[in-house]
Order: C-alpha cells, then sequence, then structure tokens
C-alpha cells in the first residue's frame, strides 16, 4: 500500500478533493493525519485547489466551492453535506414552533430535516412549495399526525424547489406565523442568494407572507453566492445556524433581531 506521505502534490489535490466532495468538508488537521504530511503542506494544496476554483476556503478547512453562481445543485447532491450540521439546525429551529402554529418551509435539504423534527408538534397547517418536505408531513399524516400540508405548486427546479408565477400567487394569498427560509449563500454584503431567479421570487413572497423569518443556514453558506439577492440579513428575524465567521459575526448579529447558534454541532465542523 502506498504510503500517504509518499504522494505526489497533484494525488494529494485529488484526495483532499475527493473528501471535500464526498463529506461535504474537511478539517486541515484530519487531512495531515489522513495524508500524513505537514499543516503547512496541506494549506499550501488548499490555497492552490482554491485558486484553481475547485473548493473554497474556510475557517481551518475547505468546503465544496468553485461553481458559477447560476449553477444549482440537485437536492441528492446537497442532501449529501454536512448532514450532522443541518440536523443540530433542524433541532435547534424546531424548538421555535408552538404546537397549532401556520408555518411555511421553503424548499430546501436543512428545511427537509426539520419537517422531520416537526412531524412531533401536534395541530400544525404547513404551507411548503418542495415536494420532499411535503411527503415527510405526508407520511407523518398516515402515520397519525394531525399536520395539515398545503403544497403550492409550480414549476419544479433541480432542487426539488416548486416555482414560478403558480406558487408565487398561492404563497401570496396566506399569512403565517413562521417561514423556515434555506439560502444557496449568505453574506453581509450580498444577503440570501440563490442560483435561480424564479426561487428568488418565489422566496420574496414566502417573506411577505410570514410574520416572522426564520433563516437556516450551515457554515459552508457564509461567503457562497448563488445569481440573485433576494432578501437582506435585515429582512430575517432568527438566524439559526451552526457557526458564525469572524468577518461575518459583527454584521450577522447587528443586523438579525436574533441568532441561534445550534448545540453540539461546533464538533461537526470542518475545522
Amino acid at each position: 500500500m502506498t504510503d500517504p506521505g509518499s504522494l505526489l502534490a497533484h494525488q494529494r489535490r485529488a484526495l483532499i478533493l475527493e473528501e471535500v466532495r464526498r463529506r461535504g468538508g474537511v478539517r486541515v488537521n484530519e487531512l495531515t493525519r489522513t495524508l500524513n504530511v505537514s499543516d503547512m503542506t496541506v494549506r499550501r494544496d488548499l490555497d492552490v485547489l482554491a485558486r484553481e476554483g475547485r473548493l473554497r476556503k474556510v475557517h481551518g478547512g475547505a468546503v465544496p466551492g468553485g461553481e458559477p453562481s447560476s449553477h444549482e445543485p440537485g437536492f441528492e447532491a446537497k442532501s449529501e453535506w454536512e448532514t450532522a450540521a443541518k440536523t443540530a439546525i433542524a433541532r435547534a429551529a424546531a424548538t421555535l414552533v408552538a404546537p397549532g402554529s401556520a408555518i411555511a418551509l421553503s424548499a430546501g435539504t436543512t428545511t427537509h430535516a426539520l419537517a422531520g423534527e416537526l412531524t412531533r408538534i401536534a395541530g400544525l397547517t404547513v404551507v411548503t412549495n418542495s415536494v420532499r418536505t411535503a411527503e415527510v408531513f405526508e407520511d407523518a399524516r398516515s402515520a397519525g399526525s394531525g399536520t395539515t400540508v398545503i403544497l403550492t405548486g409550480g414549476v419544479r427546479t433541480p432542487s426539488d424547489a416548486l416555482v414560478g408565477p403558480v406558487a408565487d400567487q398561492a404563497i401570496r394569498s396566506l399569512h403565517v406565523d413562521l417561514l423556515f427560509l434555506g439560502c444557496h449563500g449568505l453574506g453581509a454584503a450580498t444577503g440570501l442568494t440563490t442560483p435561480n431567479l424564479a426561487e428568488a421570487e418565489t422566496n420574496r413572497a414566502f417573506l411577505r407572507s410570514a410574520r416572522r423569518a426564520v433563516l437556516l443556514a450551515d457554515h459552508t453558506k457564509w461567503s457562497a453566492v448563488g445569481l440573485t439577492t433576494f432578501a437582506t440579513l435585515e429582512d430575517i428575524d432568527v438566524l439559526v445556524t451552526d457557526f458564525l465567521p469572524e468577518d461575518e459575526a459583527t454584521a450577522a448579529t447587528e443586523q438579525v433581531a436574533e441568532v441561534l447558534l445550534a448545540p453540539g454541532a461546533a464538533d461537526e465542523r470542518p475545522w
């Protein structure tokens, strides 16, 4: 078996990319052990891969990156990224929901994780533009849950969101207590972004329909940028995340009324 420490630079970098894509993120200290090389060597490899646009560096590690701002990953691909962080965020977000509430869930893998947590709360009315999320609640209804589900309709995107005029019109006619929203990218300067123009408009309709808006965003969303902005941080009442980067923390805490850090998620971050 080849000693990892004897690999050539391009071989090491190929292994790093494979780990990033498979796990959704890697820690520098994990790579030094796996590859049997120094911390400096790993960081140099990450610098090269980041310059080539093949990954995105974050504090202490790296996450997938480099896609064009209009690139929209499919639901299946995104569902494998940062699963531990999404679970922790979903559990924290579920504590905001009271029995009998009317809530909305936008499409996305973190809101999909939240749906599983919400099936335990009685008497909810749920509006969603996600077929996947609706299926979670419908399965729970079959098992005796009292949740009422309203699926908006619309045109299906690669990430399994239902968007477009039909979805927007349905959402605008409703009024919900809480909106749980995901995003492709997040930053103080760029706000909340998505690669899909139609999905941006549907998300704006969701925001107008809600008394309070809750954003669910794991650490990989920070500094990622989609094609279009659909909201600013000031439009969000509660941010539920697993980590606040130093360069974004001040803006986030100043612009968002409440920041909720998911308990237990810090140990799962890729740094």
